[in-house]
């Protein structure tokens, strides 16, 4: 137990930190583990790998992705904004990179090959691309003499464009949302939100229009007969199969037909295997975690950090709800991974930096007060929250 005495960094940073975040993401990662007991296995034998070769990498992954956290908690504000404009530059870059040389994976080009080691810059363009954005929204409400707002503006298709190219319908869909958030929340007017999501329903009617496997996924999600719906059928099949109180670890059926359930419908798999209540239960880890957040924003004073708290945590809770809609039968597919609960390197990292920062700027910070200049020989005026 630290004492609250000690001057350390390691305790400054444990009376500082917001410990309820910390534990709803330990919870999270303790039951991904557990999840992943059941999704793994059949995936990993159907291919010919180790019975649970994906829940030993998944713990592997989890060393860095904890210590990953820790280290970036550590950051000062202004090296959180320094350290995401480096993150998204370079994870801009490498997008572009991927598009043109990437290899080809399920009719995309998403990774970025380094040897035997594959990389997802797009999972590291989404939280960077959050903070900056709040920094330029934050800039042009602090200062007449900054175009933040026409940066913040600007920001946004130059991290889409090259997602789009890949082509990466759902993470261009999942930035869009949170950046449009974070309009909203610097003080966009109701005429401009009423645009955005017209701009927004225009994109879709677009990519449906132009993007032949988005086409047939929203196809095939209206009318189940449409097209080949067996990841659909499977995944809706496993909740019937479950009901309330599942069918018990490793009892599930529908996870030795569904190709992704170690990633994309792992919540599937836990529906089945452990029922709808624990679901339920799981549903509410994310509600805490991301009302946690919220509450957090509310309460500091800090233009920026109230920005890019609210983004980071809507950007996560976003995501899981993304996932268990489509797990669920309420939007088409998407490919998009259950945060800290599906199996992924790239992924988990890009979490761990995009938690990082949220825990980061949730930190406890001392008040900076400006005292002004007075005569010599007179006493200080009484600055507020400090004591006389």
């Amino acid at each position: 137990m630290m004492s609250r005495a000690e001057r350390s960094p390691l305790a400054d940073w444990w009376w500082t930190v917001d410990r309820g975040l910390l534990a709803g993401l330990g919870c999270l990662m303790v039951a991904g583990l557990v999840f992943l007991m059941g999704g793994g296995p059949p995936v990993a034998e159907r291919i010919g790998l180790p019975t649970f070769y994906f829940l030993n990498r998944q713990a592997l992954y989890l060393a860095p992705t904890i210590l990953l956290i820790i280290a970036v908690s550590f950051l000062s504000v202004r090296h959180i904004r320094r350290f995401a404009l480096v993150t998204w530059m370079s994870g801009v870059a490498l997008c572009i990179l991927a598009g043109k040389f990437g290899p080809e994976i399920k009719g995309a080009h998403r990774w970025i090959q380094f040897g035997s080691f594959g990389l997802q810059p797009s999972e590291f363009v989404k939280p960077a691309f959050v903070v900056v954005a709040a920094w330029a929204f934050s800039e042009g409400a602090q200062r007449r003499d900054m175009p933040g707002g026409f940066l913040a503006i600007l920001l946004l298709p130059v991290t889409i464009v090259p997602l789009i190219l890949q082509p990466d319908f759902g993470q261009t869909m999942l930035i869009t949302m949170v950046w449009c958030a974070l309009f909203f929340v610097a003080g966009l007017h109701w005429f401009w939100v009423a645009g955005l999501g017209a701009l927004g329903l225009t994109g879709v009617f677009a990519a449906y229009t132009f993007l032949h496997h988005v086409r047939e996924r929203i196809n095939r999600f209206m009318d189940r007969d449409s097209g080949d719906s067996f990841q659909e059928f499977w995944s809706r099949e496993s909740f019937n199969s479950g009901g309330w109180f599942g069918t018990g670890p490793g009892e599930g059926v529908a996870k030795r037909h569904l190709p992704d359930a170690h990633t994309d419908f792992i919540f599937s798999v836990t529906g089945e295997e452990f029922g709808v209540i624990v679901c339920l239960g799981l549903v509410a880890l994310f509600a805490y975690i991301v009302l946690r957040g919220l509450k957090l924003a509310r309460r500091t004073d800090d233009t920026f950090s109230r920005l890019a708290i609210t983004g980071l945590t809507t950007l996560f809770g976003l995501q899981a709800c993304i996932n268990m809609a489509v797990n669920t039968q309420l939007m088409p597919a998407k490919g998009m991974t259950l945060p800290f609960v599906s199996y992924g390197g790239s992924s988990l990292i890009s979490l761990a930096l995009g938690m990082g920062f949220l825990v980061a700027l949730t930190r406890k910070r001392p008040r900076t007060t400006m005292v002004s200049q007075r005569p010599p020989g007179t006493l200080p005026s009484a600055v507020p929250g400090i004591m006389q």
